[in-house]
């Protein structure tokens, strides 16, 4: 759930929080923002969830054409937290990928 006032009104910030609690039971997800920042939000905690195990030393692709509109920021963290256990991260398609990080070769 998205709290956005869309006028110039000034909110007390105790507001937010008493439309929360009569929210909370109902919703998973409750930011201060528009919809974009839910996104982002939802986006966060998934990539946080995310098990990183199966992905250790292989290469990974990350999709890069997507009929759901996937903010950048989610990019960067799903970046960000395979780089310590990827052989190589990659973005693109299989045909045509860009090269993102490949791990050191090991002395």
């Amino acid at each position: 759930m998205a709290l956005t006032c869309s006028s110039d009104a000034i909110i007390p910030s105790w507001a937010y929080l008493l439309i929360t609690t009569n929210l909370a039971p109902f919703s998973k997800n409750i930011i201060v923002g528009n919809l974009s920042e839910l996104e982002t939000s939802i986006f966060q905690d998934i990539i946080t969830d995310l098990p990183t195990e199966e992905y250790k030393n292989k290469p990974i692709i990350i999709k890069g054409c997507s009929e759901k509109n996937i903010p950048e920021t989610a990019y960067i963290q799903l970046v960000s937290k395979l780089i310590p256990v990827a052989k190589s991260v990659m973005y693109g398609e299989a045909c045509s990928t860009v090269p993102l990080y490949k791990k050191a070769l090991s002395k």
